[in-house]
């Protein structure tokens, strides 16, 4: 008996054809090399997904400071272009305040520029400072006369008027003269003022 006949012998046929004749389809040609069973799973996403997320705000980070400091730049240019405005415009309003004291601001055309040159300045917040009857302050008052011993300074006169910008720091210092006025939180002497009334009730 031949081999070809032997029916013990297994019979193996292999289909080499790259196009598969039931589908038309071009056949992988590691596809038969492939063991069947499920796909490899791909690898996790998760350090991916922190670095983006890391990433992300940090920028956020860096965009809000970048507003921030800008705000305060603007705030910063702001101010010092009010500033430099009322600056420039100071001696005027000491020329006006001089025609006040004389009384030419009571009436006419020089009140109404006056009233409107005060307006716009209170507008950009310029505030002045500097009235006779108050505390000597000398970071806001430059004290050109000084009179009196005693020992609470205050302002006697007014020379020239002090300006700040709102709550910001001085523009002008005030220029005025000090008197140093005697303490009035002096106690009066109780047996002083028995012995009054004990001598106002003897000539009744």
């Amino acid at each position: 008996m031949t081999q070809e006949n032997d029916p013990h012998e297994p019979v193996t046929i292999t289909d080499k054809r790259r196009v598969d004749p039931e589908t038309g389809a071009v056949r992988d040609a590691g596809a038969a090399s492939t063991p069947s069973g499920s796909a490899p799973e791909p690898a996790p996403a998760n350090d991916e997904a922190a670095e983006l997320k890391a990433t992300l705000q940090r920028v956020k980070a860096e965009y809000d400071n970048y507003r921030k400091r800008s705000v305060r730049q603007e705030q910063a240019a702001a101010e010092r272009g009010m500033a430099f405005a009322a600056t420039q415009l100071m001696p005027v309003l000491d020329d006006l305040e001089r025609a006040r004291r004389h009384g030419d601001l009571e009436s006419g055309p020089l009140k109404s520029v006056a009233d409107k040159l005060t307006a716009a300045m209170q507008t950009i917040g310029l505030v002045p400072f500097g009235v006779e009857g108050d505390p000597f302050d000398p970071s806001l008052h430059e004290a050109v006369q000084h009179e009196g011993d005693g020992s609470n300074p205050v302002i006697g006169s007014v020379m020239r008027q002090g300006y700040r910008l709102g709550d910001g720091p001085v523009l002008r210092h005030a220029m005025v003269g000090v008197v140093d006025s005697p303490d009035t939180n002096e106690v009066s002497d109780p047996v002083g003022d028995q012995n009054g009334d004990d001598d106002s009730e003897s000539d009744e």
